[in-house]
């Protein structure tokens, strides 16, 4: 093959694209075109202006190239800049920002074209940075990071799609004072000035240039990373990581539940991950619209990786960026970037999910493999009517209770075969029946029954249906069917908090409050900033072992945490008679009068189903010492 039309060379690269350009085209094709037009032949002139080419433009991407870094990191500084400024003149829906990365690489040029790992390096590193930031790399740093002093923030290694090595990436500042700083590295100096400073680089170089090129190194940043000494919980024995929730980047908060839902299957695939350690969605979602470093987050939870991203859906299409990081080293162990249809978001959750999975050395069984690649349903629109749903039914009011099942109704109409959302359904009529709001009680059980059968029918791997089938035969006293269920469901996603904390309850009413405590706290380290209800669960367990003090403190760390909280002012009237504080206990039971005055010990009774009917009377010989009436 002749090759005298190919060339090496080493370059400064710029490439740059627009955040939310596909929602952009998607709302008004033609105002979006008539924009990046508009803003293309700036950046084409500030380009020109430091000395550097437009290679390519296609679409929202640009791509140009730099005899100098510092003429490359000049012109993103003013790029930023100035198209800061035409943005002020738009709506703020029709804005477009940019985003910038920089690396100094090799490359082969072809005619005006430009290949190689440089151009790749350039557009990792520009998907790496903020709306309206820069990003530059390791390479690209070292060239400036005593030629502009702008104040560059080191951001850790990331290893990006395709390149072998990891990549040191700096955040570089925008904004009016930086541009000043840019604009003053550019003013000739006088005359006299220049003659002065050449003769004084001359005698630099000839007194100390061997001393300076034996001696000089890069200058790295230390990174901010995790303290294993300063985490809240020690590390589990095999990887353990954290999945925050994605941000929700289309500016539309109706479409949380595309985010929210991403998220949230990510999380559901990793805990069937027997050899995973992942944390609860309870607690991930804490951190929902919250600005959180990502090494606080690992401290906070205990664990060493945490999985972050972010969703933004413009009219069929959806981008979603996500990357993995080691809280102890502060290194990208992966990132990438995905835009595609929005039929396409299942097989990109799946991605993502594998990404991690490989990036964390894990050894799948032939079971999870099936079982974590396995989906909930093909329909976007079915799943979308599923994620509202879910929202009302969590907010466990009657009227939200109803409005979730009628759009899960939709669900299952447009997908018959979503198993998730027939449970979901199953659900719906559980807490009617539990909370009184069914005027059939026997029904709705009996209903609720049908559709866990009916979920299980359509996807054995999922724990939903199981736990729902666990619950029932608790109420109903079939306690072998109960933890048969309860322990399927924890089979299939041992990272289910609220799988093992159900388990846990279900222990504890069949007598075997040992186990359940040890499940309680298993549930706690899952899901640290846990529901009120497991400390309940655990208080429980912990009172038919005998350790009333432990029970006491978590009914009193459940009545700090909600004061309205009927069921905490219950368990400590039980307990504090118990051990001979009765004017506590009565005290306690006032309380419980005041938030419910119809509460009586034949409604308590009905709603306590321990195997042991000694249990039963014990807590109930309390309750009336304590004042509760019959």
């Amino acid at each position: 093959m002749a090759t005298e039309d190919f060339k090496r060379k080493l370059t400064a690269i710029l490439s740059a694209d627009v955040k939310g350009y596909s929602r952009l085209m998607g709302e008004d094709e033609e105002a979006t075109v008539r924009t990046i037009t508009a803003h293309r032949k700036v950046i084409t002139s500030v380009v020109e202006k430091y000395r550097g080419r437009v290679v390519d433009s296609p679409g929202d991407n640009i791509l140009a190239e730099f005899v100098s870094v510092v003429d490359a990191v000049q012109s993103a500084v003013e790029i930023q800049e100035v198209i800061r400024a035409k943005n002020a003149e738009l709506p703020e829906d029709r804005r477009m920002e940019f985003r910038i990365g920089i690396n100094l690489g090799d490359v082969i040029q072809e005619g005006e074209r430009i290949y190689g790992d440089g151009v790749n390096i350039a557009a990792r590193v520009e998907g790496l940075a903020e709306a309206g930031g820069i990003c530059i790399s390791g390479s690209a740093y070292e060239q400036i990071e005593n030629k502009l002093a702008l104040g560059y923030d080191y951001i850790g290694e990331h290893t990006v799609k395709n390149i072998v090595k990891p990549i040191r990436v700096y955040r570089v500042p925008t904004g009016p004072e930086t541009l000043q700083k840019v604009t003053e590295e550019r003013r000739p100096a006088p005359g006299w000035q220049k003659a002065a400073l050449a003769v004084v680089i001359a005698l630099l170089v000839v007194a100390g240039g061997v001393a300076i090129w034996k001696s000089y190194r890069p200058s790295t940043p230390p990174m901010e990373v995790a303290s294993v000494e300063k985490m809240a919980y020690p590390l589990p024995d095999k990887p353990s990581i954290a999945v925050l929730p994605f941000s929700n980047l289309s500016g539309d908060p109706s479409q949380d539940y595309l985010s929210d839902g991403t998220t949230e299957n990510i999380i559901t695939s990793l805990s069937k991950i027997s050899n995973l350690f992942v944390i609860a969605r309870n607690s991930s979602f804490t951190y929902k619209g919250k600005t959180v470093k990502v090494q606080q987050v690992a401290k906070d939870l205990g664990v060493r990786y945490v999985l972050e991203g972010s969703v933004q859906k413009a009219g069929e299409r959806v981008r979603i960026n996500a990357q993995l990081v080691d809280g102890l080293t502060g290194r990208h162990l992966w990132a990438e970037r995905y835009d595609r249809e929005i039929g396409d978001i299942f097989a990109l959750q799946d991605d993502i999910t594998n990404h991690v999975v490989e990036a964390l050395e894990v050894k799948l069984t032939e079971g999870e493999a099936a079982r974590v690649s396995r989906r909930q349903t093909d329909s976007t629109e079915a799943y979308e009517l599923y994620r509202h749903a879910l929202d009302y039914y969590r907010r466990f009011t009657p009227t939200d209770n109803a409005q979730a099942r009628r759009l899960i109704k939709k669900a299952v109409t447009l997908d018959p075969a979503f198993a998730d959302a027939w449970c979901l359904l199953g659900y719906s009529h559980q807490v009617e029946w539990y909370f009184g709001w069914s005027a059939n009680p026997s029904q709705s059980l009996e209903q609720a029954t049908e559709l866990a059968r009916k979920a299980i029918g359509l996807n054995d791997s999922a724990p939903c249906p199981y736990i729902l089938l666990e619950i029932i035969h608790l109420w109903m006293r079939d306690y072998e069917k109960a933890i048969d269920y309860g322990e399927r469901a924890v089979a299939l996603e041992p990272n289910h908090a609220d799988a093992t904390v159900n388990l846990a309850r279900t222990l504890t009413y069949a007598g075997r409050p040992e186990e359940a405590v040890e499940l309680a706290k298993k549930a706690m380290r899952l899901s640290p900033y846990y529901p009120d209800e497991y400390l309940a669960i655990l208080a429980v367990a912990y009172r038919l072992t005998g350790n009333y003090g432990e029970a006491i403190a978590l009914f009193e760390k459940r009545r700090e945490r909600n004061p309205d909280s009927t069921i905490a002012y219950l368990g400590l009237a039980v307990l504090y008679t118990e051990v001979g504080r009765e004017e506590e206990g009565r005290a306690a039971a006032a309380e419980v009068l005041k938030r419910n005055p119809k509460t009586s010990l034949k409604q308590i009774r009905n709603r306590l189903p321990y195997k042991d009917p000694a249990d039963v009377e014990r807590i109930i010989a309390a309750l009336r010492k304590a004042g509760l009436p019959d």
